[in-house]
């Protein structure tokens, strides 16, 4: 397997990036996901998932934090960093989600796209305690399934409909369809009569709209 950079660099990559999170949420007062918005925009997720030296060890997770916020044009004071980082959900999430990145060489806006952190943060307390590989099965799974075109998709291009003319014609919303269709909302607990007024403009079945668990 090709990694995203040289294993001699990972465990600095991991904490480091446990450590940022943690400090950018607990110090900084910017949520993880903001952050982690801020790190992809700026342009140090690339250059931590190409391996840059300089970002994945050569800075600490307070220093990548405040390089991240100044680059993106946030003015802020640099709190003091905290003592220890390694027991909080902040800390875990940024450290698991470094070696995602590594073992899967999927980018980090790529998977921020399927596992936001308040995603990630939601599995702490199940998969804290497992080990790496673990994580990487669940997280394998998630951006399998959420990468995956869903039904309502198929069936809706299958009959030549954009959002908006199936939102006009079965008068569900366009968000709840794009939210459906980004898997951002399980279609599987739509209102009954939503379903039915999707199978209706779409000419199938409920059962055609329902995903597989």
């Amino acid at each position: 397997m090709t990694y995203a950079y040289g294993e001699s660099y990972l465990d600095d990559a991991m904490n480091n990036l446990g450590e940022a999170v943690d400090y950018a949420v607990h110090a900084c007062n910017v949520s993880a996901d903001d952050f982690m918005s801020m790190f992809v925009t700026s342009g140090y997720a690339k250059q931590f998932e190409s391996g840059v030296a300089k970002v994945v060890s050569g800075l600490s997770g307070s220093e990548l934090v405040l390089s991240v916020l100044r680059a993106s044009g946030k003015q802020i004071d640099a709190p003091a960093a905290r003592l220890e980082y390694d027991c909080s959900p902040e800390y875990w999430c940024g450290y698991i989600l470094a070696y995602y990145q590594w073992h899967s060489a999927i980018s980090f806006k790529d998977i921020l796209k399927a596992i936001p952190m308040s995603e990630l943060d939601r599995m702490y307390s199940a998969l804290h305690e497992a080990s790496e590989e673990k994580a990487v099965d669940v997280f394998d799974s998630i951006m399998k399934r959420k990468n995956t075109v869903t039904k309502l998709q198929t069936m809706r291009k299958n009959g030549g409909l954009s959002q908006k003319q199936l939102a006009d014609k079965s008068g569900v919303s366009l968000r709840s369809i794009q939210q459906y269709e980004q898997r951002a909302k399980d279609i599987n607990k739509a209102a009954v009569d939503s379903l039915l007024s999707l199978a209706k403009a779409l000419g199938c079945r409920v059962e055609d709209l329902i995903e597989s668990v």
